[in-house]
């Protein structure tokens, strides 16, 4: 008799109502179960922005970074931070490192000195991407940091690979028109040679 053998044989029995006999209690398993990754070192830092101090929490993978996925820049609410993506940044951050600005005036970073529109914010952050010197990144943007990577997107088509986009806002072709055009009378100038006509 085997080593496998008797332990099988030695294993307690349970009736196995299908075949009418008895099974083994254990099933063996010759592997041991696969080990979790390493946890990510989880940081905060400040970088320079056009606005002052960006407030950044990232994760990085334990390995230092090496042979990783492509990092990812996740853009939280307006009404909250970077912090948001702690626990995302927990379970992702063992294969790819993690960053997670406060947007300017959110959380810990310096607030612009004006209100400034989703372009701002875009730009600021683009501040961050050229100071890390990324060749790619991948955004993820929740709600209004939805609409902040698809500007950084668009500005960056080459740096930005991907663009996953969690509850962005959408506007009807009405509000999107008037988002856009400020309509000040009707007896505006045309427009000059050239120029789209945006008030048809």
């Amino acid at each position: 008799m085997t080593a496998r053998e008797s332990e099988t044989a030695d294993a307690p029995r349970l009736r196995d109502p299908q075949h009418g006999g008895q099974a083994p209690a254990s099933l063996g398993y010759r592997c041991r179960p696969m080990s979790p990754s390493p946890a990510p070192r989880l940081r905060r830092a400040y970088f320079e922005c056009r606005y002052g101090q960006l407030h950044v929490h990232n994760a990085i993978p334990a390995g230092g970074g090496f042979d990783e996925l492509t990092t990812l820049i996740c853009l939280h609410a307006s009404s909250s931070t970077g912090r948001v993506f702690l626990e995302f940044s927990r379970l992702l951050g063992t294969s790819r490192s993690i960053y997670s600005p406060d947007t300017p005036g959110c959380g810990e970073s310096d607030a612009p000195p004006r209100q400034i529109p989703v372009s701002g914010y875009a730009e600021a952050l683009g501040d961050f991407l050229d100071s890390m010197r990324f060749r790619q990144v991948d955004l993820l943007g929740a709600h209004s940091g939805a609409a902040v990577a698809a500007e950084i997107a668009i500005a960056r088509p080459k740096q930005v690979r991907r663009v996953v986009m969690v509850g962005a806002p959408a506007l009807d072709a009405r509000r999107a028109a008037g988002s856009q055009v400020t309509r000040t009378d009707e007896t505006t100038a045309p427009p000059a040679s050239g120029a789209p006509d945006a008030t048809r």
